[in-house]
């Protein structure tokens, strides 16, 4: 995804592009899918972001759609993201 940082009416497009797996995924708040929604409706950069990822996600589908991870692999990455949220999370409250 690109790595500018563009403003729209109905919000941040990083915030929205930042989001558009979970929204992908119907894994964000009925809300937030609202606005994530009208935010593309209205933002051609993003909407054409959103369609690129929307893409691979449907090639990776079928390329490897009946693959499952090994139940060790699953669980190392979800403690990796965990970290990774915790880390995030820290950095964002440290003073500068």
């Amino acid at each position: 995804m690109s790595s500018e940082k563009p403003q729209h009416e109905h919000g941040d497009c990083r915030e929205v592009l930042a989001e558009v797996y979970l929204y992908l995924d119907l894994e964000c708040a009925d809300e937030r899918r609202v606005q994530i929604r009208a935010h593309l409706d209205g933002c051609s950069p993003c909407l054409r972001e959103y369609g690129i990822e929307r893409e691979v996600k449907a090639l990776v589908a079928r390329c490897c759609g009946n693959e499952k991870a090994p139940v060790e692999l699953r669980e190392r990455l979800r403690v990796r993201l965990a970290e990774l949220v915790v880390e995030t999370e820290a950095r964002e409250y440290l003073p500068e």
